[in-house]
């Protein structure tokens, strides 16, 4: 039976024609048995001839009626509720037309040609046969593709819409190797009620009951769920081997419709990320609108989605600036697709090339920069000292000086929370490159120059996640620098939208920084990313200390305290208290350091020394100058 069964596959439409042919049939007759109470030599109720004439006529609407809703082409193993109610008005609108019928009898010849508890009970017989075989039907196959002996317990969290909508999809698909146990719900209304037969418990209780019920998979079905309660389940989940999927945003299922493949699992950003962040659009709208916009470091992780932030707005121009050509192709691509390029104009060049960026700037006359070209990475910066401060300092000199030179009215400065007490050549060169152009700021009063500084972005090239799951992809071992460093994170989208809210609301010598929320533990974060991998620590894969690297310290600081902030209108972002500097000895010292970018790594990092006190090497070969 089984094996006949699988075999079908598809049933053909033909045979599920025939197979409704027969339900009709069988419904008529049955509701004229039961009409003569199964007495079938009642003359008084029907003539013999009536036994073919009745069930001619039914037959003949419901077939009219069913090749119109298309009935036939429903694939039956696929059956679902809009099926089923597609059969149910297909049979109400033949029930119907047969009593118009009748009543049209009625007035032309004074009798019905059918009697109306026939329709009425043949109505009901079609319909319950018809569902009954297609549901039947649907069960054997999916029991027989796949048994639920061999099925994994899964529970879903969340016993709204989507978290039945999720079940829905799970029962649909015939590959769903799943079956749902339990939902989780902490809606006092919906606790100890059921779905489907399925049993809804308290959120409460969902510890308790993964350590007490053999569970694989758990998925999240809960639309905007904030990322603390997702990290607060998974953790729940992970600690008894319960793999975690999520349910995506419903502007992202196809068609508006959940599919099973959509279903994921579920990614340690998902688990990072924050809330919602309140910008304020409306001075946004009016920093931004009918303005020329230069974004530098156009094509890198921050600059690139600074792009995409921007053209949501009523720009007048904008220019992309970078000197790396792979990521301008991807980059341009994107913005063709976006809006065909207009009013975009893409150039390679590097920031240092004085002559091209005046030519641009001359040509262009921007209303806003936003600065995010720089060298970043801190090991590459201890061994490359000149280069970091030919692009982090010479080139936002350059650049400032361009903006002040072309009458540009607002320069954002993109910095990091490395440029807090230093430790490295790169955070160094940054605080360098902040120092210039608060001090600029105060000296001229053509340009507003406004720094932004914020910690570690997730999924920046070179960050720390596509780091892991790189290692983890290729068997291990992940490698962590210390067991107890930590580091700040926020997402791109979100790190922009800061940026350019705080570019919009700066009076010019602000440096404003980010709420970074609380900092996470690198090694924490390697165990979980296994865990999410269904891997096992020490077994499936290990974790290996490699010792701090050049330059690195175990805890970013953003000088996020009332003692060292002040606050805006944005709880998210904070202006820092810091010390202001003479801008001709600000110009005299960098002008000293540039002069020895090409000289001994050691003369150039004693005078960074010089320029910023708080600079302390840690982890390198530069302590000697501490």
């Amino acid at each position: 039976m089984n094996k006949f069964i699988k075999s079908l596959g598809i049933v053909p439409s033909p045979l599920v024609f025939l197979t409704d042919v027969l339900c009709i049939c069988c419904a008529a007759l049955l509701a004229m048995f039961v009409r003569v109470e199964f007495d079938l030599q009642n003359s008084s109720v029907f003539e013999p001839k009536h036994y073919l004439i009745i069930p001619a006529i039914i037959l003949a609407v419901r077939i009219f009626y069913f090749l119109v809703f298309r009935t036939p082409k429903i694939i039956v193993r696929y059956t679902s509720t809009k099926d089923v109610a597609k059969i149910f008005l297909a049979c109400v609108v033949g029930s119907i037309t047969l009593l118009i019928f009748n009543q049209i009898s009625k007035i032309a010849t004074q009798t019905y040609i059918i009697p109306h508890s026939i329709i009425v009970m043949e109505f009901f017989i079609t319909m319950v046969s018809m569902v009954f075989y297609r549901l039947t039907f649907k069960m054997l196959y999916l029991e027989t593709v796949n048994p639920a002996k061999l099925k994994k317990n899964i529970v879903i969290v969340g016993a709204g819409e989507a978290g039945i909508i999720t079940k829905h999809t799970l029962d649909r698909d015939a590959q769903s190797k799943y079956n749902v146990l339990a939902f989780f719900d902490s809606d006092p209304n919906k606790i100890g009620k059921m779905v489907e037969d399925v049993n809804i418990i308290d959120y409460q209780q969902l510890d308790n009951y993964l350590k007490k019920n053999p569970v694989s998979f758990l998925i999240i079905a809960i639309q905007n769920l904030p990322a603390v309660k997702k990290s607060e389940i998974a953790d729940i989940a992970l600690q008894y081997n319960v793999k975690v999927l999520v349910v995506p945003p419903v502007v992202k299922w196809i068609n508006g419709e959940l599919s099973f493949k959509q279903i994921k699992k579920v990614r340690i950003e998902d688990l990072l990320e924050r809330g919602q962040i309140v910008l304020d659009n409306n001075l946004i709208i009016k920093d931004l609108s009918n303005k020329t916009i230069l974004i530098t470091g156009a094509a890198g992780s921050i600059g690139s989605e600074i792009v995409r932030q921007v053209m949501k707005y009523n720009y007048k121009r904008l220019i992309l600036i970078d000197e790396a050509e792979t990521p301008v192709f991807y980059l341009r691509n994107e913005c063709y697709q976006a809006n065909g390029l207009k009013n975009i104009d893409i150039e390679i060049v590097n920031i240092l090339d004085l002559v091209k960026m005046e030519e641009i700037m001359a040509r262009e006359k921007p209303d806003v920069i936003y600065h995010a070209a720089a060298y970043k990475h801190v090991p590459m910066m201890e061994e490359n000292v000149g280069a970091a401060i030919k692009n982090n300092v010479q080139g936002t000199r350059q650049l400032a000086d361009l903006a002040v030179k072309y009458g540009v009215k607002k320069f954002v400065m993109v910095s990091t929370d490395k440029a807090v007490n230093p430790t490295n050549v790169m955070g160094a060169s940054k605080r360098i490159a902040e120092i210039y152009v608060q001090s600029l700021n105060f000296q001229q009063d053509t340009t507003k120059f406004i720094t932004t500084r914020f910690g570690n972005v997730l999924g920046t090239n070179g960050s720390v996640i596509p780091i892991f799951k790189k290692q983890i992809e290729n068997g291990g071992p992940i490698t962590v620098t210390h067991p107890d460093i930590t580091r700040f994170f926020m997402t791109i989208p979100e790190a922009c939208q800061l940026v350019i809210n705080a570019g919009a609301m700066g009076n010019g010598g602000e440096i404003f920084i980010f709420d970074m929320g609380q900092p996470v533990k690198i090694y924490d974060l390697a165990v979980k990313m296994i865990k999410l991998s269904g891997l096992t620590l020490g077994k499936d894969i290990q974790i290996k200390f490699t010792g701090l690297r050049p330059g690195e310290k175990l805890y970013e600081e953003l000088l996020a305290n009332k003692e060292n902030t002040i606050e805006t209108k944005n709880s998210k972002i904070m202006i820092a208290k810091v010390r202001t500097y003479n801008y001709d000895e600000v110009v005299h010292e960098i002008d000293a350091l540039i002069a020895l970018k090409d000289e001994d790594p050691f003369a150039i990092v004693k005078k960074m020394k010089d320029i910023v006190p708080e600079y302390i090497s840690k982890n390198s070969a530069f302590e000697v100058l501490n």
